[in-house]
């Protein structure tokens, strides 16, 4: 039964430990995020740690009183031969420091669950962040293409005015060359006959 109990003093001691270690990865994950999100999540990482405080010293309490139990125990034990003479009393302690023991190790769990839905929401937010940056990114690209596609259309309105002004020269040009031409012929037609 001592070994069990010792058992589960490690269990819970490296169930301290790894939750303290989520919490400060959360907390450094938490500081990088955008500052709305950002506060929201040092709040509840706040309380995390409270409790995870409360634990701790609750398992320090029980650890002392559980070693301070286990030396009384060697000491009758050693003393005595009848080993089976422990009084209600103690045994009645004993019990309530086991239940306390499985009440702070289901409170870790439950805390060490709440801690990984965070860590996996952070890790969500940055990869819908990642995947902002890389639109707007996108979007300022095709931003600059489509200035550029821009200032080809205004070229090539250019070229084509000027080409719409040429045409209209040439066909004034051609227009004043037939109309000429028609009075030449009507005017040598004219001296020919008149002769």
């Amino acid at each position: 039964m001592r070994k069990q109990k010792r058992q589960k003093f490690s269990e819970i001691k490296a169930g301290l430990d790894d939750a303290e270690s989520l919490i400060r990865k959360m907390d450094l994950e938490a500081r990088s995020l955008q500052p709305n999100v950002k506060a929201v999540l040092l709040a509840k990482l706040r309380e995390y740690k409270s409790d995870l405080n409360n634990l701790k010293s609750e398992h320090k309490r029980l650890a002392s009183a559980n070693s301070n139990q286990a030396a009384r125990d060697d000491l009758l034990e050693s003393g005595m031969a009848d080993a089976m003479s422990v009084s209600a009393n103690q045994r009645g302690r004993l019990m309530m420091s086991t239940e306390r023991l499985n009440e702070s190790s289901d409170r870790i769990k439950e805390s060490r669950r709440t801690m990984l839905e965070t860590e996996e929401l952070g890790v969500s937010i940055l990869q819908d962040l990642h995947q902002q940056r890389q639109s707007l990114l996108h979007a300022n690209d095709t931003k600059e293409q489509l200035h550029g596609v821009d200032d080809n259309i205004s070229k090539s309105k250019k070229i084509l005015t000027n080409m719409s002004r040429r045409m209209s020269r040439n066909k004034w040009i051609i227009s004043s060359i037939i109309v000429v031409l028609v009075v030449a012929i009507a005017l040598i037609l004219y001296f020919k006959l008149s002769k």
